[in-house]
């Protein structure tokens, strides 16, 4: 190797090694906790007619989308698909629409739209429709439930989610996803965040300064910076 390549190697060591880094970090800035919970025969037809509603905004949005996408070729954006969900919401036939929260149907819009985003740009396949023989989910911000003294409850539900806590949360879950899987078991994620903190990466470091509150990064991110730092020292 010349001696005119070796600073920009070095350089695109120390860049690659600052990338990794960041993407771990990041990605301890939002962690998602599972339980298990047993709900109420009342939260159960709550969270049946929740899962409806949620699967039948996202299979007419769809079908909404599909069609001007083949006969007009028009893309249909996220504000055009909610004014659609407002309008289907102002149908009486589907006056059951406005019976449990508008959070879970308006978030399944953004994750149909996140769908859409990955098709158009190549990363995924065709968005599909819904089908209730599946898992069903819902998912819920901070403006739809309350998590208060270790006990959750959901919009309008009364009586907190008997959950399982296998585990104390960190912090005031920002999300949860209520969902129940084929076998009819009842499960919600929490989604905590954290607030990120940068490490500062330069050729002399060593492996401890790689650590987060003195735990090792995981094994691929580890096996790839000390491979990257070695090469750099050498």
């Amino acid at each position: 190797m010349s001696a005119s390549a070796a600073p920009v190697l070095a350089a695109s060591f120390v860049v690659v090694a600052i990338y990794w880094c960041t993407v771990y970090i990041y990605s301890m800035a939002k962690r998602a906790y599972k339980f298990r919970f047993y709900p109420t025969p009342e939260q159960e037809v709550l969270l049946a007619r929740t899962f409806g509603c949620v699967r039948f905004v996202y299979n007419a949005v769809l079908r909404y989308r599909t069609d001007a996408f083949h006969e007009r070729q028009e893309r249909i954006g996220y504000a055009a698909a909610s004014a659609k969900l407002t309008a289907l919401k102002k149908d009486p036939d589907l006056a059951f629409l406005n019976e449990v929260s508008c959070v879970p149907l308006q978030q399944s819009l953004r994750h149909q739209q996140t769908a859409f985003k990955n098709f158009f740009e190549g990363r995924a396949r065709y968005p599909r429709f819904k089908s209730k023989r599946y898992r069903q989910s819902a998912e819920f911000t901070r403006s739809a439930f309350k998590y208060r003294d270790g006990q959750l409850f959901l919009a309008k539900s009364k009586e907190p989610l008997a959950v399982r806590w296998s585990r104390a949360l960190p912090c005031e879950p920002t999300t949860i996803t209520v969902s129940r899987d084929s076998a009819g078991r009842y499960f919600v994620s929490c989604l905590c965040e954290f607030d990120p903190r940068v490490l500062p990466v330069t050729p002399k470091m060593g492996y401890t300064d790689l650590m987060v509150d003195g735990a090792p990064l995981p094994h691929q991110p580890d096996t790839i910076i000390r491979w990257l730092i070695d090469r750099l020292r050498s």
